[in-house]
């Protein structure tokens, strides 16, 4: 059984469980309305959508704060969900401070949980909006493809399902070795 909920330490941060006092950390960077505006869901950078995404977030036992490791800050959250033993698990729900888009942050954080996933699941499924190019990029850039669309518009745009396996992201990281520059980090796209 993959633990949902775990701590996972990187190089720049680490990732624990969300808990409930969190949420005055993870407003302070949610109320950027800058941070949804490809998402199909911009009242998040409000109390009351944040606090709706707050509490789904922690009634579903899956949902991970980002911490900075030297600055030993609260960055963000992402979230485990749909687990099927053995199958597959989704990776999603995920949020960065503006100030971690760009650079290494995304990569490293996804990267440390699709480790830990595969402990488990031979698959692993990112749900985008379709209208989110920013996400979209970030995911492809993991080595994920596109695996098809959901039927039914949620907040108005439909959802793409991206599929990562571990052969197809052990590529994706061949391939960063061949078309980047030494140091160079291209999994680092905000989600």
């Amino acid at each position: 059984m993959l633990d949902l909920q775990p701590t996972l330490a990187g190089t720049n941060l680490v990732l624990r469980p969300m808990t409930a006092e969190d949420h005055g950390a993870l407003f302070a960077i949610a109320s950027d309305p800058l941070l949804w505006a490809q998402h199909p869901d911009p009242s998040r950078s409000t109390l009351e959508g944040f606090d709706q995404f707050f509490h789904a977030a922690l009634q579903s036992k899956g949902c991970l704060v980002a911490i900075d490791s030297d600055r030993k800050a609260v960055i963000g959250c992402t979230r485990y969900h749909s687990y099927v033993p053995g199958l597959r698990v989704i990776i999603g729900y995920t949020f960065l401070s503006r100030s971690y888009w760009g650079g290494a942050t995304n990569g490293e954080m996804k990267r440390l949980m699709l480790q830990h996933a595969f402990t488990d699941v031979s698959e692993v499924l990112f749900l985008v909006a379709e209208g989110n190019a920013r996400s979209r990029r970030a995911v492809e850039k993991l080595g994920a493809e596109l695996a098809g669309a959901e039927d039914t518009p949620r907040f108005g745009q439909i959802h793409l399902a991206y599929r990562l396996t571990p052969q197809a992201q052990a590529q994706a990281i061949d391939r960063t070795h061949l078309t980047t520059r030494p140091g160079t980090d291209i999994g680092s796209v905000a989600a």
